[in-house]
């Protein structure tokens, strides 16, 4: 007992044998002495304000002894105290002013160190593995000590005791992981994967974090970019030098050993959820199980059908010219297939926790309005991939090809998705014939076929999972059937003189050479679509280009609308408007 007689008598606490070891102020070691005290009186549960009151109030001085609670919390971190209200609830979600009527007690870990006069760590010790599961609990408990300093970082300066304790302990714990392995004679299948990828040290961490999050059976909790980047990171800039490890070129992710979900949040963003794919599970905890075959990219797996046309699009949603009631409603759609929504759905049973965003959508309006273009725009904005279908293909001169090609953009979709690793939008591009309304059962033979195929689409549309946009001219037409399978329907109107003015300003040459008084306003009185206008100053530039003098005229803009809204050129299709 002698670190404990010379702890509560030394006339200078800092000289005592513990006193480096206990890493805190003066102040916060004459509180742990004065519960010493307390303690060998019998008295070991204690009122922090009535310990603060006893040390340290001065009369006339007021409540300046309140200053200390912050000691009192110190303490609690570093762990030679304990709070008895408190243990089942996070240090950093209880303030401060919580502990001044609170219970506390010292610890079992001070009480140790008073009797030995050292601390010694909870640590491993060096013998060999028994096994694969004893070595993932040293490395999940990495983990956690990561984490923890992680925390102490975000919420204290770098000179904080507790913060010190901690990397102390990990780096003991980290050498002696390592010392084990070593005298190990079996390897280890989980340093065997690591030297077979070829992993660096950041990358092992990343992995081993979402690997402990999948035996604990977490969905969210730290499968964030931020979370598993801040492991790994000492600053802010290494943390943005460290998202690189994260990204789509990086070697967890282009190697499919990672792969993630995209949901959008609640401020248009989006947020990467990642975990360890299946085969990559089973070929650590079952190595000697026949592999599955790994995700690969989209654009490889297209060149195997002749079905989908892939676009991987190039503009976004602010890119695009929208009547303001179209963007409205586009908003809107964007915030309610948020992170927060998803992620409410899994929690009450009503999505998969595997998946990412459900949406079937119907744009629908006048041709040039641009539909497929904000289809395209839209699959931008969620970072997606889209696999385009000319509906018009779908007809065939043999009665009955036509069902079998419903159902196989279906499964050809559904396929491709399941091998790639980014899930495709289908895009269902002039779907008019499969919506329209269903004929009557009195109808020939080729309306009877083509119900038929409406109701193999009707129950595909049903069963679907993922993001389907289909586009349409009219929605009047659509079979009330389908109509009721879409979450969303957005009309596409036709542009406003405010549209028509914006879009020319966009659509016209930037390096052209105009007329003297040439006036844009002049040509918005024409209510033009934006595909109209597109096709209107093209033709107007090949005209000009071919003259002797290419300068834009005024009359060349009007004479090219006048064919347009006269119709000579309805033969030709614009897919939308976007500069």
């Amino acid at each position: 007992m002698k670190h404990l007689f010379e702890f509560i008598h030394a006339a200078d606490l800092s000289s005592t044998a513990i006193y480096p070891h206990l890493k805190c102020s003066m102040e916060e070691a004459e509180i742990l002495r004065y519960m010493t005290l307390e303690l060998l009186k019998g008295n070991d549960d204690l009122v922090a304000i009535d310990i603060l009151g006893t040390l340290f109030e001065e009369e006339g001085k007021g409540f300046e002894h309140l200053k200390l609670l912050k000691s009192i919390k110190n303490l609690l971190e570093l762990g030679w105290i304990i709070q008895n209200s408190f243990l089942h609830v996070k240090l950093n979600d209880v303030a401060i002013l919580e502990l001044l009527n609170s219970s506390i007690s010292l610890s079992s870990t001070f009480l140790k160190l008073l009797e030995d006069g050292e601390i010694h760590m909870e640590l491993p010790e060096v013998t060999p593995y028994d096994d694969h599961l004893e070595y993932l609990k040293d490395q999940f408990l990495r983990i956690d000590l990561l984490h923890k300093i992680n925390s102490l970082k975000q919420s204290h300066t770098q000179d904080s005791p507790s913060l010190g304790r901690n990397k102390y302990k990990l780096k003991l714990l980290e050498e002696r992981i390592k010392e084990r392995v070593l005298i190990t004679d079996k390897e280890m299948e989980l340093e065997g994967f690591f030297k077979e990828c070829g992993l660096n040290e950041k990358e092992r961490t990343i992995f081993i974090a979402l690997l402990k999050e999948e035996y604990a059976g977490s969905d969210d909790q730290m499968r964030d970019m931020n979370s598993l980047i801040d492991l790994v990171s000492e600053d802010e800039y290494d943390r943005i030098k460290n998202r690189a490890l994260l990204d789509e070129k990086s070697k967890l992710v282009d190697s499919a050993i990672i792969d993630y979900d995209e949901m959008l949040t609640p401020f248009g963003g989006i947020s990467r959820t990642f975990f360890i794919p299946e085969d990559i599970l089973q070929k650590i905890t079952h190595p000697q199980k026949k592999k599955k075959r790994q995700k690969i990219k989209l654009e490889s797996l297209i060149k195997e059908q002749d079905i989908f046309e892939f676009i991987e699009p190039k503009t976004s949603l602010e890119d695009v010219v929208l009547h303001p009631k179209t963007r409205e409603t586009l908003n809107s759609l964007l915030k309610q297939v948020d992170v927060r929504v998803v992620n409410l759905l899994k929690e009450w049973g009503i999505k998969d926790k595997r998946r990412g965003i459900d949406a079937k959508i119907i744009l629908y309006g006048a041709a040039g309005t641009g539909k497929t273009m904000t289809a395209l725009s839209l699959a931008k904005s969620l970072k997606k991939p889209v696999l385009s279908f000319d509906c018009s293909k779908i007809l065939s001169m043999y009665v009955g090809e036509s069902e079998k090609n419903v159902r196989k953009i279906f499964d050809t979709y559904k396929e491709l998705s399941q091998k790639s690793k980014n899930e495709p939008i289908l895009l269902l591009d002039e779907a008019d014939q499969f919506l329209s309304t269903r004929t009557s059962s009195s109808a020939g033979g080729a309306e009877k076929m083509h119900n038929q195929m409406q109701n193999i689409f009707l129950e595909q549309i049903e069963k679907f999972e993922g993001i389907l946009i289909a586009t349409t001219n009219l929605l009047e037409t659509i079979d009330s059937a389908f109509s009721r399978r879409f979450n969303y329907k957005i009309e596409f109107k036709k542009p406003d003189e405010k549209q028509r003015l914006e879009l020319w300003k966009r659509l016209l040459p930037k390096n052209a050479q105009f007329e003297e008084g040439f006036s844009i306003e002049k040509l918005t009185k024409y209510a033009l679509t934006g595909g109209q206008i597109t096709l209107v100053v093209k033709n107007t530039a090949y005209k000009v280009a071919a003259k002797e003098k290419p300068l834009f005229l005024l009359h060349d803009f009007e004479e090219e609308i006048q064919k347009e809204l006269s119709g000579n050129f309805d033969s030709e299709k614009s897919m939308g408007f976007v500069v």
